[in-house]
């Protein structure tokens, strides 16, 4: 399965959120490959704690591949080259957890058609070395998006299996920015090259990030007419994005605020839940469900 991410705008936790569902797919026994396709901001390597890839790699990354520069971008496998030693034993029954870097000091370039016929080649030769391939696009109507639009349209990926995570937080803007990206005049659905059978509508789901739960314990300390005001704007939130074509049935999954994620983001292990106690519960489980979700073809096409 290939899984492309993408956002309208930046900071909607799109990248810390697909990396820690890379992690728990891989912890279940799965395959797992992530590619940095943010041309302009290559910090998928951050994420994973690779510091040598943090900002990109000179190695030749996804950039340099779909030049023509390199014929095969550079892999860094998780388990042994990252720098944070909770995650350099690869846990029992783990799959492989693999990293495709960008370029460091890459940005967006013009699309052309040898572009999107590499791109379409390497994303079907990942597609069948690994149980899943997650895109980690730019955000907006970036020259990625285009390109992965074009190439899942070609023959070569006719018949691979793919799925579109728009990430949105909880806010009033986020909502309409993601809104548009999608069903927009110039959005994914009018733009999708090869789309005649209107598959990827079928394929778009939306995940919301940073949600605050009114009713969560941790919240204890406000006062009451502040909780009253935090359901007051859920309860608009959620009127806002059912017009906006986001409610319940489109959203794949939600993400709620956890301080952890605000102030580094990272993946969240059981650890830092169980052990050290400075991450939420609710925030695994989340990723969980959004994994079982992804993964569950009754449950996504029931939503």
């Amino acid at each position: 399965m290939i899984v492309f991410a993408t956002s309208d705008k930046g900071g909607t936790g799109r990248s810390v959120t697909l990396s820690n569902l890379a992690y728990r797919q891989a912890l279940r026994g799965a395959d797992v490959c992530y590619l940095d396709f943010d041309f302009g901001s290559p910090t998928a390597g951050a994420m994973f704690t690779i510091n040598e890839v943090a900002r990109g790699t000179t190695d030749g990354g996804t950039h340099s591949y779909l030049d023509g520069s390199i014929t095969d971008p550079t892999r860094r496998d998780v388990w042994t080259t990252t720098d944070r030693d909770e995650l350099r034993e690869r846990p029992r029954g783990s799959g492989r957890l693999v990293l495709l870097p960008g370029d460091s000091g890459g940005g967006e370039f013009s699309r052309r058609q040898n572009d999107v016929e590499r791109c379409a080649r390497l994303l079907r030769k990942l597609n069948e070395q690994f149980d899943f391939c997650l895109v980690d696009l730019s955000a907006g109507r970036s020259y990625a998006t285009e390109l992965v639009l074009r190439a899942v349209g070609t023959p070569e990926l006719a018949t691979a299996e793919s799925r579109w995570l728009v990430f949105h937080r909880w806010t009033r803007q986020h909502i309409i920015a993601a809104s548009g990206l999608v069903f927009g005049e110039h959005g994914l659905l009018a733009n999708g090259a090869g789309d005649a059978e209107g598959r990827l509508g079928a394929a778009v789901r939306f995940v919301r990030t940073a949600v605050v739960d009114p009713d969560s314990p941790q919240l204890a300390g406000l006062r009451p007419e502040q909780v009253a005001w935090l359901r007051n704007c859920n309860r608009e939130l959620q009127e806002l994005a059912g017009r906006h074509k986001l409610g319940r049935t489109n959203t794949l999954g939600s993400i709620p605020l956890d301080p952890v994620l605000q102030w580094r983001e990272q993946l969240i292990l059981d650890d830092d839940v169980f052990a050290r106690q400075v991450a939420n519960r609710a925030t695994i489980d989340a990723f969980e469900e959004l994994a079982d979700r992804l993964t569950d073809k009754e449950s996504w096409e029931g939503l």
